[in-house]
């Protein structure tokens, strides 16, 4: 990667094993759809591969592995509307793995949203063909991409044959662990001619049905003659090249589909769309001012490399969950619409995206929690098929919110089927709750607490407390049969059952939950109030059950620390300097002992923070309250021991996880966060996870880092109606400033630097916004900026 300025994101040379990271990282997209940032002259192989993905658009395929019927929901590829390759006339199609490449710089500009990359191709006796393009997915349309084609001769004249292409035949292929199970989720493809510059193409889901219809229009110089070979329309012209004379050829593509609101058939608004649309120039020129909106509505400052990857950071958050995802019935796909990872579900990676979104796009996170609410008679459903009363959530999530976690994986280093137990998280509901709560305490928004909000608390809490079994010995409650967010323990040592009893972080965050379903509940408007209790069967019985367990339930301790489960005292040691010489690389360490015959379930090891989780949800008196409730005194000490005993007994193989140690470090032990904030910023552009940012980028790490600036540095929490700030100087991060929107203030500006606080609140009708401190508290009025020293 060669980094050209602070707005763009540049590759210098072509080179075939880093071109699925190149292509996930150079993803365009704005909200409703994206496409890999693929070569156009380039077919799906083992080295490229281009992927287009609509968000929402879903189809259910049953495949048989292993001796068993397996049935995956999966985030649909659907048909490419990028190929456009190019050759002397009569000659070999030129690709960079055919032909020889000269030079190849590639860049992604961050600012504007543009695609651009320049390839000389060599061609013999000092005779070279220039190749630019810039492309774009529309952020202002977002129906609408476009690639322009820049052809230059470099020392001869001849006639060049180009060919764009839209192709129904495409698989899902992209995930090599995947390729055993069926792939191939498009049907009855039919391809047409609108008129001597567009062709179409329309085709459906399998199973789920949806309808994608697709255009693109090509604009040149030179007779376009159109063919149809199943499953592609494709479209050919000659250009005559001179020397120094650029041909220009524009592809602009429309994408809809039967998911689309105000059309009546996605085939014929995708042909009307393109063909009502204006040129490449145009449409360039209103893509940067919709892109220049929104980073004057989401920008950050942080100096020097950090704030440049951080840019790039922000940039695949905006694209993937843009204002348009406001309009659209979907969740966050935890790898956004860059790949085929994970299937395009919907995991908990919401926890990490949503506190940013609060406070720059609420009306997005609203949309998202709508999804959720949506799925909340499904989540009840399962609750019931579970035995039990309220919602339960899934852990992974898809078009219609039922469990769609795999019950079997493949360990690619032995190569065998496991099974999968993940579907045993259920501390995803606590995640839900967790973001209805934030959502509202940021944008004031009471309307939505009082009504979906609280349904959903209200049945996560109901969830938990029919959940929780009374332990007479313990004089405890406890929530048996479960597991945490470390996804290396799914079950006990030689255990004939999965599951683990106690999971602290599961028990923690469901007392939370019930303690602000309490609280919400009797802050509710008493017509609501009796409304919920009718349609609820909610009685002063139930809520009093509820106070009862928010302060019983379970916390397991050990040697001075607190436990991840009851029984984690009793796992093994594992010898971290034996594996790590042998080895190297140990993220995932769960794979190397399964392939040895051994079982990560043994050993005091961890894939990811689990109970550290809780430091990064709950700032310290809140965390502190929390414990209080629940009948344990934690203080400073007590939660050192425990960081420094995780510490050393977690291998970090989710990308998450070097997010949340940053996090938790920067105020239990400074020196050391910066080397896991770093792990954080960089897992996906060095892909520290080995070959699977290629597969889609990790949007909760990404978002996350965002949010490590913009609440964890500065210890910024909304609630109690005011801005609570306790910042924690790291000396590799004493510079950053962002703006922000809270309770209705658009554009309020925080910048710390060097041990000074600064605070702007724009002109306004708004009330002021009461800010509070560890040592004072202010009280900032429209149109002032309050500037601090804070204490060392």
């Amino acid at each position: 990667m060669t980094a050209a300025t602070a707005g763009t994101w540049a590759y210098d040379g072509y080179d075939p094993a880093q071109e699925r990271l190149r292509e996930a990282l150079c993803t365009l997209g704005n909200g409703r759809f994206a496409t890999r940032g693929a070569l156009p002259e380039c077919d799906a192989d083992d080295v490229h591969y281009p992927g287009t993905y609509v968000a929402g658009c879903y189809n259910r395929l049953v495949s048989h592995v292993a001796g068993r019927r397996v049935e995956n929901e999966d985030m649909v590829n659907v048909p490419n509307w990028l190929p456009l390759r190019f050759r002397l006339a009569d000659g070999p199609w030129l690709t960079p793995d055919t032909a020889t490449v000269l030079d190849h710089h590639q860049v992604l500009h961050l600012d504007s949203g543009l695609l651009e990359r320049r390839t000389r191709y060599g061609l013999g006796d000092g005779r070279s063909l220039i190749v630019r393009q810039q492309r774009i997915v529309h952020m202002a349309d977002g129906y609408l991409a476009a690639l322009r084609t820049e052809l230059t001769a470099d020392g001869f004249t001849a006639d060049l044959e180009v060919e764009a292409a839209v192709d129904g035949g495409v698989t899902n292929a992209g995930v090599q662990r995947y390729r055993d199970l069926e792939g191939r989720h498009l049907t009855h493809v039919h391809s047409g001619t609108a008129d001597p510059g567009t062709v179409w193409l329309r085709c459906r889901t399998r199973t789920s049905d949806i309808r994608i219809g697709m255009a693109t229009r090509l604009t040149c110089e030179g007779e376009i003659t159109t063919r149809h070979e199943h499953p592609r329309a494709v479209q050919r012209v000659r250009l005559r090249l001179e020397p120094g004379r650029t041909a220009t050829v524009d592809k602009t593509a429309a994408l809809h589909t039967s998911h689309d609101p105000a059309i009546s058939d996605p085939l014929w608004a995708a042909v009307d769309r393109v063909g009502a649309a204006p040129g490449f120039d145009e449409l360039l020129r209103t893509h940067l001012t919709a892109w220049d909106q929104l980073w004057r509505r989401a920008g950050i400052e942080v100096p020097g490399e950090p704030g440049h990857i951080l840019r790039l950071h922000l940039f695949h958050v905006l694209q993937i969950l843009s204002p348009h995802t406001a309009d659209l019935d979907v969740g966050v796909p935890a790898r956004g619409l860059h790949g085929e990872a994970y299937r395009g579900h919907v995991f908990w990676d919401e926890l990490f995206v949503l506190p940013y979104l609060n406070l720059h796009f609420p009306e997005v996170s609203r949309a998202l929690l709508h999804y959720r609410h949506r799925r909340l008679e499904r989540a009840r459903s399962s609750a019931r098929a579970a035995g039990r009363r309220g919602a339960m959530y899934p852990w992974q999530s898809g078009s219609d919110g039922r469990e769609e976690s795999p019950r079997l994986h493949l360990n690619p280093r032995s190569g065998r089927w496991l099974p999968d137990h993940s579907h045993l998280q259920r501390h995803v509901g606590s995640a839900v709750a967790y973001n209805v709560w934030q959502y509202c305490q940021a944008s004031g928004d009471t309307e939505f607490l009082h009504t979906k909000g609280a349904e959903m608390l209200l049945q996560i809490a109901r969830f938990w407390a029919d959940s929780a079994t009374w332990d007479e010995e313990l004089g405890r409650h406890r929530i048996l049969g479960v597991m945490g967010p470390d996804e290396y323990h799914d079950a006990y040592p030689d255990a004939d059952r999965p599951g683990l009893d106690d999971n602290t972080y599961t028990n923690v965050t469901a007392a939370w939950v019930l303690a602000r379903a309490l609280e919400v509940l009797r802050t509710l408007p008493e017509p609501r109030r009796r409304e919920l209790a009718e349609r609820t069967g909610l009685d002063d019985a139930e809520l009093e059950q509820w106070q009862d367990l928010s302060r019983t339930l379970y916390v397991p301790f050990h040697d001075g620390v607190i436990s991840q489960f009851e029984g984690y005292d009793g796992l093994a040691e594992l010898d971290w300097a034996d594996y790590r010489k042998r080895y190297g690389d140990i993220r995932r360490l769960d794979r190397i002992l399964e392939a040895e015959g051994d079982n990560v379930n043994r050993y005091k090891a961890s894939k990811q923070a689990d109970v550290l989780m809780l430091g990064y949800l709950f700032s310290p008196s809140e965390l502190a309250s929390l414990f209080r409730r629940l009948g344990h005194h934690l203080d400073d000490g007590l939660w050192r021991r425990t960081v420094d005993h995780y510490l050393d007994r977690t291998s970090h193989g989710s990308t998450l996880s070097g997010l949340v140690h940053g996090w938790v470090l920067a105020r239990a032990r400074r020196a050391e966060a910066w080397t896991f904030v770093q792990e954080a910023l960089r897992g996906d552009i060095a892909d520290l996870q080995g070959g699977t940012t290629g597969e889609g980028v990790h949007l909760g790490a990404m978002a996350g880092s965002l949010d490590l600036v913009q609440r964890g540095l500065p210890g910024l929490e909304t609630r109690e109606d005011a801005l609570w700030l306790d910042p924690v100087p790291v000396p590799e991060l004493s510079s950053y400033g962002f703006a922000l929107r809270y309770q209705g203030h658009w554009g309020v500006r925080l910048r710390l630097e060097h041990g000074r606080m600064e605070i702007a609140v724009p002109p306004s009708d708004r009330s002021p916004i009461d800010v509070r401190l560890p040592d004072r508290a202010v009280c900032v009025q429209p149109g002032e900026t309050c500037r601090l020293i804070l204490p060392e």
